[in-house]
Formats: structure tokens, sequence, C-alpha cells
């Protein structure tokens, strides 16, 4: 994996660069000590204010632990490599696809277990309730500011906001400060639009299917197997209509069922092309392409790239 090229820290705080290169430990109270602890390293760029609000950029290792309760809101934009992943909060549980384009939404004070099988590229916002009360005030409006706790919960453009903010952790200049300043009141804006309401569950699981027959349709749909993975065998493997499956089967995994074969099947054109010195026309006949053309495409949809460029980017 890459490493970015590391400029001066930001003004507002103390950074902690690279860990691998730094000892330099979060400091106690500060928002993102929790999530030193639990990935064990530090943020490649982190900026943070006094009061704790601000944005850290993360590269970390896979992830199987619990993230304890924290005093702020924390708002993730994935920006690595397409994967699946868990979390669990009692008995609910919520899975789901991280990839760009998703937001993981952790409300302040809440407690969850994730199992994140691969690395995983993240950049965070740290925000205190009382910015959200405050832009709320201030846009006069309504809007219940309680969180909705979110899991690789589809939104581009919040995704998007917050990506854009890592190139500005690098920045220690007054126009660097104030756009990050900036940007977090309008992150704290759209959170308040998309993702609060009255306090609920997992919202990835709601009306969705019971975990153990959605893990029972994921086994099938990845089953190299010669079992049936058509939608009228999945729907009936768990007792619904196939419009009412598909319906359960998105709410539960973000994907249609076909959206999601379609992806794992590009998650293994990934491995096999990073691993393996196996040819692109291989991949593409060894995964069910009709032709090199076709795989290439859909590679291409997913990534933004071809699939030999992306192999040379990743070798």
């Amino acid at each position: 994996m890459s490493k970015p090229n590391l400029r001066e820290p930001s003004e507002d705080l103390p950074a902690a660069s690279d860990a691998r290169q730094s000892n330099v430990p979060v400091a106690e109270g500060r928002p993102d000590a929790e999530m030193a602890r639990v990935l064990g390293t530090t943020p490649f760029h982190v900026s943070l204010d006094p009061s704790g609000a601000g944005i850290a950029h993360w590269k970390h290792e896979p992830l199987h632990d619990v993230v304890e309760p924290m005093t702020h809101h924390v708002v993730m934009a994935y920006n690595g490599m397409m994967q699946r992943m868990e979390r669990r909060s009692g008995r609910s549980v919520a899975i789901g696809t991280f990839r760009r384009g998703v937001v993981i939404i952790i409300p302040e004070g809440s407690s969850s277990r994730w199992d994140i099988p691969k690395p995983v590229d993240v950049v965070q916002l740290y925000l205190p309730h009382t910015t959200l009360k405050r832009v709320a005030a201030e846009a006069d409006t309504a809007t219940p500011i309680n969180l909705l706790e979110r899991t690789a919960h589809p939104d581009p453009i919040t995704s998007r906001l917050l990506l854009s903010a890592a190139d500005a952790l690098e920045g220690n200049g007054a126009l660097d400060k104030l756009f990050r300043h900036q940007l977090t009141d309008l992150l704290a804006t759209r959170i308040l639009a998309a993702h609060t309401g009255s306090p609920t569950t997992f919202q990835p699981t709601m009306g969705g299917l019971p975990p153990k027959t959605l893990l029972r349709a994921i086994e099938r749909l990845r089953s190299d197997s010669d079992a049936d993975v058509s939608l009228a065998a999945l729907a009936s493997d768990a007792g619904l209509s196939r419009f009412h499956f598909c319906r359960a089967f998105k709410e539960s995994a973000g994907l249609s069922p076909h959206a999601w074969l379609r992806q794992h099947r590009l998650e293994q054109a990934m491995k096999m092309l990073r691993d393996t010195d196996s040819s692109v026309v291989s991949v593409a006949a060894a995964l069910g392409y009709s032709s090199q053309t076709a795989f290439a495409a859909a590679f291409r949809r997913l990534t933004g790239e071809t699939p030999s460029d992306w192999r040379r980017r990743f070798r």
C-alpha cells in the first residue's frame, strides 16, 4: 500500500504522522484516542481544534475488536479496497460492503464490535454534539438532532465532502485551517439533513433479512459449487417471494442480490490479479465472464481502472 508524502502537521494541534516512522502517542481525551487504541497506530494526518472537533486520515490493518464509546460523533468515509465487513452491537448485526461512496456513523456514546478482514483507508470526522446543535440553530430547523447509526450506508455526497478534506490535512496555513472549519460546518449541515431522526437500531438491518438468513444467502452466492444461485432458489430458501427477498436482501446488504454477486466476482478478480500471475484473459474466464472486454468493462465501472492498470498499481 502506497504511503502519502507527509508535510508539516496542522497548527490546530500536534499531528501524529505515520506510525511506522513515529512513536508519537495520541493524547488521552482526544476523540481519536480510542481509534488509536483499537487500531494500534496513529493517523497519517490529523487536525483537531481545542474542542476535539476535527478530521483524521487513517490507514490501518484488518480490525477485529470492540470500539468503546467516544465523546464525539464519528463520521467516516471509506477510501480503500472494496470489502465486506460486519458490525455488532448487542444482538444487532449489520453486514455491509465498504467501498467509495458509503459512510459509517458512530453516534457519541455508542459501542460496537467490528470485523473487517482487509486493510482499511478511511477519513474520519470527529463532530461534537454541540456543533450539530449550533448548526441546527443557525439553520433555524426543527430537524431532530439524534444521529442515526450507519454502517456502509450509501451517501456519495457526504463521502465526497469528507474525502476531500484529506488533502487539506497536510496544510497548516490560515486558508487550510479556514477550509477545514467551513467543511466541518458543511458536513454537519449535510448530516443533519440525511442522517438524523428518532433513535433506532442499526439501519441496514431494519426490515431486512434475519442475520442467519442473510448469511445463508451470502454463502450460497459465494459458493463455487453447483448450488442453485437463481433468485427463485434464494427466495425459496429464505421463505419469501422473489420480490420481498430482493427488497429485504438489499435492505440488509446494501445491494441487490445481482449487484452483490457482481461485486463479489470483482473482489475475486482483484485477489487473482494481485496474488497470482494469471493473465487478464484467464481471470475473466475463471470468473465466468463472456469475454475479456466484458470483464474489463465491469472492472472499470467498479474501480475506475482497467484490470491491467489496477494490477500494476497494487503489485
